[in-house]
């Protein structure tokens, strides 16, 4: 038996539960591992709270993210004490995920624990932090350079802005970061934000186009903020987009596009291909010091999952949440 948060539904109503869970109930895979930390996402806020149908099969255990030492193995690039981590593949809505002591998962989602982080520093970045890795991999290679201009992240407060903050201003550009959030400016400056803006300023209907200002935006917040965000990128720049914080509606003109050669660039963390992910990794071994993991992250116990999804729902929640399963 093994402890996992377990969600189950019953005449179209959702439960949600701390568990013991049999190891005979475990999925299908060619991997099994011991967890050692898993993490609270957007995604699994949206599970665990059931605001939004992410779950596809009942019962489930959430958790997109894990990382833990593999206990036994029939995938030809896995052993037993490997270290391994993953993120995505649409574990935790499709698959049993992470917010568990035991996976079985298939080996081709997982890759390697890099040498740069611990167990739990790799948690601390999770698929918040791989998808802002992501995100700036996509910007340098649409040919953002430092030269052209200011970069602006929004949401810059969450997991993925926080991440990209950092990695951004290692990689020397200058970064403003946008937060409804006004008390945590010193906390964005601390990451390497160079300004700090109002979220309000971005967040309500704006005209097709705007003065020209950022040469490039990550951003995971969707709806109008995204809309203006590209209605406010200079010539020739780009947008990522990963998210949909204020929404999954863009409400926006081809004006940008067609007038200034803005890029839109979607970045999806969830079935991008190992090579990608591989990457992703290696910009963030190189470029993000563990040390600011310990001011983005914050840990909590398996037990306290459910009520911190809610908080994470509702912006009550700064940084990333690591998750150790064992206490």
């Amino acid at each position: 038996m093994f402890s996992a948060i377990l969600i189950e539904k019953t005449d179209d109503k959702q439960s949600v539960s701390l568990a013991q869970v049999d190891e005979a109930q475990l999925p299908e895979g060619d991997v099994t591992i011991d967890v050692d930390y898993s993490t609270l996402n957007y995604k699994d806020g949206l599970a665990i709270t059931g605001a939004s149908p992410v779950v596809r099969k009942f019962p489930m255990v959430p958790g997109i993210d894990l990382v833990g030492t593999v206990r036994s193995s029939d995938h030809g690039d896995w052993k037993a004490g490997d270290k391994v981590v993953l993120n995505g593949w649409g574990v935790g809505e499709g698959h049993w995920g992470g917010l568990s002591q035991v996976a079985r998962l298939k080996g081709d989602w997982l890759v390697p624990l890099p040498g740069a982080f611990t167990p739990k520093q790799a948690m601390a970045i999770g698929t918040a932090g791989y998808t802002a890795a992501l995100c700036v991999e996509a910007l340098v290679k649409a040919g953002v350079t430092p030269d052209h201009g200011e970069i602006l992240v929004t949401g810059a407060t969450g997991g993925v802005g926080s991440v990209a903050v950092a990695l951004l201003k290692k990689a020397g550009f200058t970064v403003i970061g946008s937060t409804g959030k006004s008390a945590e400016g010193d906390y964005l400056k601390t990451l390497g934000a160079d300004g700090v803006i109002d979220r309000a300023e971005l967040s309500e209907k704006g005209k097709p186009l705007q003065k020209e200002r950022w040469a490039g935006v990550v951003d995971s917040v969707g709806s109008f903020t995204l809309a203006n965000v590209c209605a406010q990128t200079r010539y020739g720049g780009a947008v990522a987009a990963c998210g949909l914080a204020q929404g999954a509606d863009f409400p926006a003109t081809v004006m940008p596009f067609i007038l200034r050669g803005v890029r839109l660039l979607g970045v999806d963390s969830v079935m991008a291909p190992k090579p990608v992910r591989l990457a992703a990794w290696a910009r963030l071994a190189r470029d993000l010091d563990p040390a600011l993991l310990e001011v983005i992250a914050q840990e909590i116990s398996l037990g306290d999952a459910i009520g911190v999804a809610a908080d994470l729902l509702a912006g009550k929640v700064r940084g990333r949440v690591i998750v150790d399963v064992n206490r």
